[in-house]
């Protein structure tokens, strides 16, 4: 009984539809809206995202255009897919577009969306934005911390020498990350630390980044909401969260117990992150009250959004360069040959680094073909808007593909192919100003970490190219790129074998 009352209505008010615009012209024109594929029932176009959303909606994008609607259950959801589409929405019609989605799994694990990231568009977002822009991510703060970066791989290159046969260079990557990270926002390495929940932080992280890739069914059927209670997902999200407040209230606790707000310095460290906000907290500096929650969202927006995104495009350009060996052999020479009338055995400074473009270019083009988010966090739209002819209705979700920007044969040549030298003379960057590279967002809601990432990305791939020379394990031929889909796009394990070079 009930499909067929839902078929029934659905005829009835399409024939209101076409009835109303048919006879209206103008008002079909002044509500023209993106194409969308045909969908089903209920589901809307859920069935056709698969299991790498970022590559079905690409292939989507070819049919209906770089503006199109996917009816995800019963959310209409705009997808961006050009260079020329983003740049209305990051440029043109940014403020429009500046409000965040709220889902499940981000009011769970941030605090009800106190953190930068997924904050509403309001005052209190653009006071904890200017507080990680100006204070936290500054240029002058990220650059503080280069003797913690050049600390933490000089490191990760020790253990590399010590291995008598193939590494998991993502393991590896993913402790030196996590370690930079740790050192810079908490003041310890924590990352590999047995806690007293009796995980380490670098688990909880990971189930942290997983539960942020899963759509809860709540987000796309609010009546079904309860699913997630019998699927187990609600209590993982909860368990998680509540670990992770107990860690960061333990970090906060010894930092107020060393009793830094004088001089940070004393206590033979430089001020990381909880220093920073909780003295931001003590002199009332914010236009808004920051309490211990806010701290803490604030602190693990910095994780969520660093940790993944950086050792990511670590891992995907050592991936990329490993298929291409005559890039690979290119970009070593550089590197040897800015420290060639030195001692080899130091690390590769970021004063070194400033003078290796091809190096930069290599880590643009691995961005190009895998940004680590392919779809970019989910924005909003504050009010109605028109973007290329079509009307986007206030408090629409949309989706910016930037995966499928960065492939655009409209706007790159051969973009399927890896290389390098396209950016040598070229003044296109990552840093949100040319919207055909915007790995990292752009416009108000862009990445405020793109220096800090770019800084940590840099050393690592340098030094691990310095270093180094590298095969593939025996009986190998060529590594598996295969994507793994989630909040982040990640690749399956990078087995290598080292061959020490110096």
């Amino acid at each position: 009984m009930y499909p067929l009352l839902i078929v029934v209505t659905s005829l009835f008010l399409s024939l209101l539809l076409i009835l109303y615009y048919g006879l209206n012209p103008q008002n079909a024109e002044k509500h023209k809206v993106p194409p969308s594929p045909t969908r089903l029932p209920i589901i809307g176009n859920l069935h056709q995202l698969g299991s790498s959303p970022h590559q079905s909606l690409c292939k989507l994008s070819k049919k209906y255009g770089p503006l199109m609607f996917m009816h995800l259950g019963s959310t209409p959801t705009l997808v961006v897919s050009s260079e020329e589409a983003a740049q209305e929405v990051f440029k043109t019609h940014d403020l429009i577009f500046s409000d965040r989605l709220s889902t499940i799994p981000s009011d769970e694990l941030f605090y009800r969306r106190r953190n930068v990231a997924f904050a509403p568009y309001g005052e209190y977002w653009r006071e904890v934005r200017k507080i990680s822009v100006l204070q936290v991510l500054s240029a002058k703060r990220v650059e503080s911390f280069r003797d913690v970066r050049e600390e933490v791989v000089a490191c990760m290159v020790e253990k590399i020498s010590q291995a008598s046969g193939p590494v998991d260079l993502k393991k590896i990557i993913i402790s030196t990350t996590g370690n930079i990270f740790c050192m810079t926002a908490l003041g310890k390495k924590y990352y590999e630390e047995k806690l007293g929940c009796g995980t380490d932080f670098q688990h909880l992280l990971e189930e942290l980044f997983r539960l942020l890739g899963i759509i809860h069914i709540g987000d796309l059927f609010p009546s079904l909401a309860w699913i997630g209670r019998l699927t187990g997902l609600d209590a993982r999200l909860k368990k998680n969260f509540q670990l992770m407040d107990e860690f960061l209230e333990q970090v906060i606790e010894e930092h107020m117990a060393e009793d830094r707000k004088n001089s940070p310095a004393q206590y033979g460290r430089h001020a990381d992150f909880v220093d920073i906000l909780l003295e931001i907290q003590r002199d009332g500096s914010m236009g808004v009250p920051l309490d211990r929650d806010n701290i803490k969202a604030v602190i693990l927006d910095n994780f969520a959004g660093g940790t993944d995104t950086i050792y990511l495009a670590i891992i995907w350009t050592l991936s990329e360069l490993i298929r291409h060996p005559t890039a690979m052999k290119k970009v070593q020479e550089e590197i040897r040959s800015v420290v060639l009338h030195r001692n080899s055995s130091k690390v590769v400074t970021e004063d070194e680094i400033r003078k290796m473009p091809y190096l930069k270019c290599v880590i643009k083009e691995s961005l190009r073909l895998h940004p680590p988010a392919p779809l970019l966090i989910p924005r909003k739209t504050i009010q109605d808007v028109e973007v290329q002819g079509f009307h986007i209705p206030a408090k629409t979700p949309v989706l910016v593909n930037t995966w499928a920007i960065g492939r655009d044969p409209k706007t790159w040549t051969e973009p399927e192919k890896f290389l390098p030298e396209r950016f040598l003379d070229s003044e296109v960057d990552f840093k949100g100003q040319h919207f055909k590279l915007i790995p990292f967002g752009a416009g108000r809601r862009g990445c405020p970490g793109i220096p800090f990432a770019t800084a940590t990305i840099e050393i690592v791939v340098a030094n691990v190219l310095h270093r180094f020379d590298w095969e593939l394990p025996a009986g190998e031929d060529d590594l598996d790129m295969t994507e793994v889909f989630g909040m982040s796009v990640h690749k399956k394990s990078l087995l290598l074998v080292p061959r020490p070079h110096y």
